[in-house]
């Protein structure tokens, strides 16, 4: 099994000239995106949810291997706090079928102030039907107990791994067979040092194995997460795990896209 690697979304105005090729249309973004990686998080439904119809167009737009995860809306998770959460599951796992065998996993970021509530996370994982994987990512201290942990093991739910300022914030347990980690602001700026994406990739190797995860990186500005996604691929490697598919450097930064220098005249 691979180490996925995507991004959270593919929208990003600044990542023309720098990951699009400038004279790149918009609309064909999402085409460019699933040339050049495996995965996406799609984290707009997490502001509004999209029609069926649009995740259905998605799907037809990428190909066969192309996977998706999907952050659940905010309605469910920040809105209802997890109450109630049976018309706003059905409503998610409604329109995501569109997305057909695409669909790889359901992200659930809790509010930071979200206390632990077993129950509530309870009730709602149970609102899932079967086959549908889903990752929890809480954000608050209290949920992090043996009887959250025991839980999520019980409903095959992986904990999202998540860093901030190049630190986990989140326990390392393994609840599932799978793994989800998501990378969200870099020490330097908004980008990752080397040294620690190679830590998170050894973490990765040695908790998961050979199982499947699913890595995001969520720090968008200036193109960091797509240039990051290539220096973690080979730190992937380097750690003994096989990577999906990522940008060359090049393609990353916007130099593929640059025009080639010229020499000025009386110059070598």
């Amino acid at each position: 099994m691979a180490v996925l690697i995507g991004t959270s979304g593919w929208q990003y105005r600044d990542w023309r000239g720098r990951f699009y090729p400038p004279g790149l249309p918009q609309r064909l973004w999402l085409e460019h995106h699933a040339e050049h990686f495996a995965t996406v998080e799609s984290n707009n439904a997490f502001y509004r949810l999209p029609e069926r119809t649009t995740f259905e167009a998605w799907r037809e737009r990428t190909p066969a291997d192309y996977r998706w995860a999907v952050k659940a809306s905010r309605f469910l998770t920040h809105v209802k706090r997890l109450r109630d959460p049976g018309e706003p599951v059905a409503r998610l796992v409604d329109r995501m079928a569109g997305l057909g065998d695409r669909l790889d996993a359901v992200l659930l970021q809790l509010p930071p102030t979200l206390k632990a509530d077993p129950d509530l996370l309870r009730e709602c994982l149970a609102q899932f039907p079967a086959g549908v994987r889903v990752a929890v990512e809480p954000r608050h201290d209290s949920w992090w107990t043996d009887e959250v942990r025991a839980l999520l093991e019980r409903y095959g739910a992986a904990l999202c791994w998540a860093d901030r300022a190049e630190q986990p914030v989140a326990p390392l347990w393994r609840t599932a067979d799978w793994g989800y980690l998501r990378l969200h602001t870099g020490a330097e700026g908004w980008a990752y040092r080397p040294e620690t994406l190679q830590a998170w990739a050894e973490r990765l190797s040695e908790t998961h194995g050979d199982s499947d995860v699913l890595v995001y990186f969520n720090n968008d500005p200036g193109g960091a997460a797509v240039t990051d996604a290539v220096v973690f691929a080979e730190a992937v490697r380097r750690a003994g795990r096989t990577p999906t598919r990522v940008p060359t450097a090049d393609q990353a930064s916007g130099r593929a896209w640059a025009p080639p220098e010229t020499s000025q005249p009386g110059t070598p």
